[in-house]
């Protein structure tokens, strides 16, 4: 007997017992004719990884190490993995492998200072930190219009750090940093229970009570504004500046909050790992986070710091808890006792598993439109090549298949081309058409195909 086949649009919901759940996506749904709204369009995504301290890069003269140098040997299509990348092997097609690029105006910044610019390209060698609005932050504004969240700065320490050694990628307009959150469980229950746990008209009520203490706030701090001087006005500003994005959000989630989410299943989801204790479950436990908030749609732009600088935080000691390594990330690259190559390169390599586990994660999950790597681009790397060193950034782009990316290549780029040029590259792929960010000089067309 022939089962007549239906089209379901993808808006389609189920009603019944007083509740409203969408369907999750059928691939019956494919092809509906119904003119798609601006969230239905295909969702493309940004994701930064940052990873400290640089990476393993033995002396030609050590050829007994030269397995464990992260760059391959050779630039082209043909190029060979080195033991450091060999878990990437099976994404060759969908990824390339960057060397050359760096920012400028962080090449002589002293120590561990390029965390601070990795996004930005910013200029803080001056005796007054001044940093600028970092990629991530500017695609967000762009794309948050089809979101119920601009974006989601992830660390595994939390918070901001301090200037020089932030716990941060995300910098805001004024170029000041954007806390980051850590603890798996309060993030889920903030961005992924749209009612917060409570029914919608308590939601409702809760958000529009806080409305009103933001209103009543802003008033007061503008007429004591007019009071103030020079300096406290500047510091003034920046709170009010926080204050507006507070306002903003609590608007969004009130317009959001009767639009149902996307289901989802969360059966194998880990939320309560310790970095302290498995470095490795939470690190994929934040990976598995962030492809659940690509997968609903709830944002469309995410910074992951996967450690901080110079040994600060957690991450010093993941070497330790994972490998059972004698000592931290940051001793590491400093030691030079025989054998310290072995120790930093297999540690890239653990890092590197991780990175691809979210890689194996973003192309097995499926949306509406296909695989989330397809429509996803993953920059992953550092802000130094080795420790002291913020040239020739060790960078990986991965993702994008459908973005006008040209993948399977391991690219030398001259160092008069800024790392900047990737970002504008990167913001164009994804419909944010961008002539300048930062000191950019055009777009990286070697491995976009874009017009310069």
């Amino acid at each position: 007997m022939a089962i007549k086949s239906i089209k379901l649009n993808r808006r389609t919901f189920l009603k019944g017992l007083g509740v409203t759940c969408a369907l999750p996506y059928l691939e019956c749904m494919a092809g509906t004719s119904a003119q798609p709204n601006l969230a239905e369009q295909t969702a493309k995504r940004l994701c930064y990884v940052f990873i400290p301290n640089g990476v393993c890069l033995p002396h030609e003269s050590e050829t007994k190490y030269q397995k464990w140098h992260w760059f391959p040997k050779e630039p082209g299509a043909n190029y060979k993995l080195n033991q450091s990348l060999s878990s990437l092997a099976p994404f060759r097609d969908k990824m390339s492998i960057l060397g050359g690029l760096s920012h400028p105006k962080s090449r002589k910044l002293v120590g561990h200072m390029t965390a601070d610019t990795w996004l930005t390209g910013g200029d803080i060698g001056g005796s007054a930190y001044k940093n600028t609005i970092s990629v991530d932050q500017l695609a967000a504004k762009s794309l948050k219009k089809y979101t119920r969240y601009p974006n989601l700065a992830l660390s595994s320490d939390g918070g901001i750090g301090f200037k020089s050694r932030v716990a941060t990628l995300s910098f805001d307009n004024a170029g000041k940093p954007i806390p980051t959150e850590h603890r798996h469980r309060q993030i889920f229950e903030r961005y992924f229970s749209p009612t917060g746990g409570a029914t919608s008209t308590e939601r409702r009520k809760s958000l529009q009570q806080n409305q009103k203490l933001v209103d009543l706030i802003l008033q007061d701090s503008k007429r004591l504004q007019a009071r103030l001087g020079a300096q406290d006005k500047h510091k003034m500003d920046e709170y009010l500046t926080s204050l507006n994005s507070m306002e903003e959000q609590i608007q969004r989630s009130e317009q959001w909050l009767d639009i149902p989410m996307k289901e989802f299943n969360v059966k194998d989801l880990n939320l309560d790992v310790d970095a302290a204790i498995d470095p490795e479950a939470y690190i994929r436990s934040t990976f598995d986070l962030m492809v659940l908030g690509y997968q609903i749609d709830m944002t469309r732009v995410v910074s992951y710091m996967i450690a901080r600088e110079d040994g600060m935080g957690f991450g010093e000691n993941f070497p330790k808890l994972a490998l059972g390594l004698s000592k931290g990330h940051h001793k590491m690259t400093h030691d030079k006792s025989k054998g310290h190559w072995a120790e930093w390169g297999s540690y890239d390599e653990w890092l590197t598993k991780q990175f691809s586990y979210f890689v194996q994660r973003m192309s097995d999950t499926q949306d509406e439109h296909g695989s989330l790597l397809d429509n996803t681009l993953i920059l992953y790397g550092s802000g130094t090549s080795n420790t002291h060193n913020a040239r020739n950034y060790p960078l990986i782009l991965a993702g994008g298949s459908n973005l006008g990316v040209n993948h399977g290549s391991y690219h030398v780029f001259d160092e008069k081309e800024p790392m900047c040029n990737l970002f504008v590259s990167m913001l164009n792929a994804v419909d944010i058409p961008t002539e300048k960010f930062g000191d950019s000089t055009g777009p990286l067309s070697a491995i976009f195909n874009q017009a310069t």
